[in-house]
């Protein structure tokens, strides 16, 4: 069973800060990308950020360029997003993923295994 665990959620006001980490065993993940995604309700989900496993070919969704950035850090086993200047429209849960390929994209199908999520709330 493959684990994948996020953290580093939780409650920040508007114009704030908050760092996800998204851990995996290094077997698991250091030679595949990895991306991030955002579930709001009553929205559908929405791709974040991916980046390859040698921390290269990243990608971002619209909605997060300029504020969000991921990179990979502890022999490419982590994947970090770095989320500046948040909106309430941030708020949502977030999910990391392990793609099934070396390059990661934006499609939620090229993601093999995923985790729980953790919640992140902007306050306006």
């Amino acid at each position: 069973q493959v684990q994948v665990k996020e953290s580093g959620g939780g409650l920040v006001q508007t114009g704030g800060s908050l760092t996800l980490s998204c851990g995996t065993s290094r077997r698991t993940s250091s030679n595949n990308g990895m991306g991030w995604f955002r579930h709001a309700p009553g929205k559908e989900r929405e791709f974040v950020a991916a980046i390859a496993w040698n921390g290269g070919h990243i990608l971002y969704g619209d909605s997060v360029k300029g504020r969000f950035t991921i990179s990979r850090r502890y022999g490419n086993s982590t994947a970090v997003l770095q989320m500046d200047n948040l909106k309430p429209e941030d708020t949502a849960v977030y999910y990391c993923a392990i793609g099934r390929s070396a390059v990661a994209g934006i499609s939620p199908s090229g993601y093999a295994y995923w985790g729980q999520g953790t919640q992140v709330t902007v306050s306006s």
